[in-house]
């Protein structure tokens, strides 16, 4: 016995759609697609701090200019 047989997962869809209704369905799909997405982006955000903050260092630099010579 499957547990994610289709006609099980059909049995389960036909009983979330009858508890929270078509319309709060795609609500909870959309919410659901932002988590993942967010998630996503915080599971890449370590490697973009690393860069980010190399790019940081390199740009708060100090530049140093050449003087001028005072003319005699």
């Amino acid at each position: 016995m499957d547990i994610f047989a289709p006609t099980h997962l059909l049995i389960l869809l036909v009983i979330v759609l009858v508890i929270f209704g078509p319309a709060k369905l795609g609500d909870i799909g959309g919410a659901l697609g932002r988590a993942i997405r967010d998630f996503k982006h915080a599971m890449n955000e370590p490697e973009n701090a690393k860069t980010a903050a190399a790019s940081a260092d390199q740009a708060a630099a100090p530049v140093v200019e050449p003087k001028a010579d005072k003319p005699v």
